[in-house]
């Protein structure tokens, strides 16, 4: 979906040096001390002045431009005290100053260089972070009935969020979830996922049948993407304790209720979101306590040495914990730990706990629904 350069810009050079200036001039004034003591136990004859124009070249790896000009002057004023020292100056060290001023000039220029981009990739890291969370906004800690929480676990350092989308929603029909997977990425990827979430929270809030949101959401798709783009869906509805889903080509929720961890397969398989997904929905009496785990297929792709990740084996003892946002961090935990850091697909993650009825509200059920339940 939406893809950030995960960056730290460097100081203008202006107030307190950041940790980079500091290791650089560190490094530099290292660098500087040495020479100088090789030069001062070789004797009066300046040999290594030519080796103080690496200073500012390392300095330049690091600090800010004017960091970068102020080792250079301090190399420059080394370097000219030796050659001062010496009985007759040579056209040699000569040159090794004028060596070193040039150095530090380049070096400067190149610092200047680097910064400027450093901040402009700063700049857009702050308006691709504005446009992420218009895409993906933080969810929770709760929406109606439920505690929910979302992570989004991405497979890049460079990377905030990739391909897959969620949101939960307060709605007059209860709280509605999506999680999705888009196939494909960069900006396409981009367009489609803000198509999707665009739509969704629209239509969830116009359409009282989840069946009539799915074929909103597929027109949406349709018209546009092309012949092998899709997106998969779970669309998720909790309404007076009764939990519907429909399924459009996702990977099942898991239910978990009393140290079980129940698969919530639908009743019958759909295509995604793209192809005309003719959904049945699965509808489930909730109990208060009763944690429902929505993930994408990059959980259950994750592993490592051919072997996958235990999602059902471990997801009690991992999601059944503290609040659902303590649940989401040990299950990503012991996910990253399983793969050694590396992970195949992103994985977007939403935990949500059924807190019981609303008090003193009644909140009507459809006949489809209750008789699917009672069926």
């Amino acid at each position: 979906m939406l893809s950030l350069v995960r960056t730290h810009a460097f100081q203008s050079g202006r107030g307190p040096l950041s940790p980079g200036s500091r290791a650089g001039v560190g490094a530099a004034l290292g660098l500087l001390t040495i020479i100088s003591a090789v030069e001062l136990a070789d004797g009066r004859a300046a040999h290594y002045v030519a080796l103080m124009m690496a200073a500012p070249i390392l300095a330049a790896a690091f600090a800010s431009w004017r960091v970068v000009l102020g080792v250079g002057v301090v190399a420059a004023v080394l370097g000219a005290s030796f050659a001062l020292t010496e009985p007759t100056p040579s056209l040699v060290t000569a040159i090794d100053l004028a060596g070193i001023a040039f150095a530090s000039g380049i070096s400067a220029a190149v610092a200047a260089l680097r910064q400027r981009q450093g901040e402009e990739i700063a700049e857009l890291s702050k308006l691709a972070s504005v446009a992420q969370q218009a895409v993906l906004r933080p969810l929770g800690p709760q929406v109606g009935t439920l505690a929910v929480a979302a992570r989004y676990i991405s497979s890049t350092a460079t990377a905030e969020i990739g391909g897959d989308l969620y949101e939960a929603i307060d709605t007059p029909y209860g709280v509605r979830m999506i999680i999705g997977d888009v196939r494909g990425k960069g900006l396409d990827a981009v367009r489609l996922a803000s198509i999707v979430l665009g739509s969704y929270r629209h239509v969830a809030y116009e359409r009282a049948d989840l069946r009539a949101v799915v074929a909103d959401l597929d027109r949406a798709v349709a018209r546009n993407v092309g012949d092998e783009d899709f997106v998969t869906a779970a669309v998720v509805e909790e309404r007076g304790g009764t939990l519907t889903i429909v399924n459009c080509g996702h990977p099942s929720p898991l239910l978990l209720r009393r140290g079980a961890v129940i698969p919530l397969e639908p009743p019958a398989p759909a295509p995604p979101l793209g192809f005309m997904p003719v959904v049945r929905p699965r509808v489930e009496r909730l109990e208060p306590g009763d944690r429902l785990l929505l993930f994408t297929d990059g959980l259950g792709e994750a592993r490592r040495d051919g072997e996958f990740f235990p999602t059902a084996d471990r997801a009690w003892r991992l999601l059944g914990h503290g609040t659902v946002g303590d649940g989401l961090a040990s299950l990503e935990t012991a996910l990253v730990e399983w793969v050694h850091g590396r992970l195949d697909d992103d994985i977007a993650l939403v935990l949500m706990e059924y807190t019981g009825p609303r008090t003193g509200a009644t909140v009507p059920v459809p006949s489809w629904e209750v008789g699917a339940a009672e069926a």
